[in-house]
């Protein structure tokens, strides 16, 4: 049997927590704050397989085991990696207060509308798009991928972000409020339990019923009405449908909208969890767009600059929008498909700028696909009669970035 217990977070070890334990696995401070029986061995946590293997020879001579771990060892932690081995079967969890759980006790604040990311041995891209999206975000750090790393990455986006450094500990805990630039400006050192980042601008609507990300909106595709636009320069909704589709917009990706215009194209994007960035050229419609997100509660970053020149600053995107014209179309096409992760989608009005459009996307090596779209809608007549009114019709151009391959074919 392998007995995980939950400590750290300042509640007392269970009393009996290890109790005829012959192997005591966890970090050394755990191990130094606990009664390790006399006459147990000791395992100090570090790299993960040496000590799977140490508690592998236990488990095989069914002698009992103790691991020590931060929290709720289920909660993003070392249960996972302890049931893919030895069977959740052979697991008895006693879990503690998690990390996540006290830094918002320590606020005062619910959490049940919180999105908890880790950033502990992963790209730190992911947490930042998260941060950037939601209104209140926990982030669990790691080596690289601390407060000064995560502040440095969310500066100008309003954001507040709470450094909660040895949780638990009476003499050592720390609750710090800092901006952004407050945060990547200092070295935090290795303390540091977890980072809550919010906006505090945007709240989360009343009581929830599921915990963590919001269900997400139950209409896209928005009628034009719902969007401030000039004079109808905007995505009619059944281009804006099918690019949706195409683009993915998803938790923890980001999205650039070139050329955003009315930026209807960003915000739904933004309804649907992503962290986007709209580049527009006019300040009117810079402003536009911030409007528009500002309507539908949801937080865009607006560039006000010309595409490309506009883009060279920009984290990398996920997958890109491109909407609008002009001769350099093709130009800016070419830059977002070298920069984008996923996939580029390109509304056409002008049937001379579709081959342009192709050679950027297949040039940059992303598969290339498109569709005509040609759509009538309802439109009422006096007397009580309808007619079809035909819209004006609209390439839209997709290029996907192809998986890479393994020599020999194999994956």
């Amino acid at each position: 049997m392998i007995t995980v217990v939950g400590a750290g977070t300042g509640a007392p070890l269970p009393p009996d927590a290890l109790t005829g334990a012959e192997l005591v696995v966890g970090g050394q401070r755990h191990l130094d704050a606990a009664p390790v029986p006399e006459g147990a061995a000791r395992v100090v946590l570090g790299p993960l397989a040496p000590a799977l293997n140490t508690i592998g020879k236990y488990v095989a001579e069914q002698r009992p085991v103790v691991v020590l771990a931060s929290g709720d060892p289920g909660f993003f932690g070392i249960v996972r990696v302890l049931a893919e081995r030895f069977g959740a079967g052979l697991l008895e969890v006693r879990p503690g207060v998690s990390s996540v759980a006290g830094a918002f006790a320590r606020l005062g604040l619910t959490w049940d509308d919180a999105v908890v990311v880790s950033a502990h041995g992963r790209d730190l891209r992911t947490a930042v798009n998260v941060c950037r999206a939601r209104p209140k975000v926990a982030v669990l750090t790691g080596p690289g991928s601390g407060p000064a790393e995560l502040g440095a990455r969310l500066e100008g986006t309003g954001r507040a972000l709470v450094v909660v450094s040895a949780l638990g500990d009476p003499e050592r805990e720390r609750v710090e409020r800092v901006t952004p630039a407050e945060a990547a400006a200092r070295d935090w050192g290795p303390a540091v339990s977890v980072v809550l980042c919010l906006d505090e601008t945007r709240n989360e609507d009343g009581p929830r019923t599921v915990a963590g990300p919001g269900a997400g909106p139950a209409r896209w595709a928005l009628a034009e009405g719902e969007f401030a636009h000039r004079d109808s320069m905007i995505t009619k909704f059944e281009v804006r449908a099918l690019a949706l589709a195409r683009l993915g917009p998803r938790l923890g990706d980001l999205v650039w909208d070139v050329g955003a215009g009315s930026g209807s194209v960003a915000v739904e994007c933004a309804r649907l969890g992503a962290a986007v960035t709209a580049v527009e050229k006019t300040e009117d419609g810079a402003g536009r767009v911030r409007a528009n997100a500002r309507a539908h509660g949801v937080d865009v970053s607006v560039v006000h600059g010309t595409a490309p020149e506009a883009l060279a600053g920009l984290d990398e995107p996920d997958a890109v929008f491109v909407g609008g014209g002009g001769r350099d179309l093709a130009a800016v096409v070419g830059v977002c498909a070298e920069r984008a992760r996923r996939t580029v989608v390109v509304a056409v009005a002008a049937l001379d700028r579709v081959g342009p459009v192709r050679e950027a996307l297949t040039r940059a090596g992303l598969s290339c696909d498109g569709v005509l779209l040609q759509s009538s809608r309802l439109a009422p007549l006096p007397g009580d009669v309808t007619r079809l009114a035909a819209g004006n019709p609209v390439f839209l151009l997709w290029g996907d970035r192809l998986p890479a391959r393994s020599e020999g074919g194999v994956q």
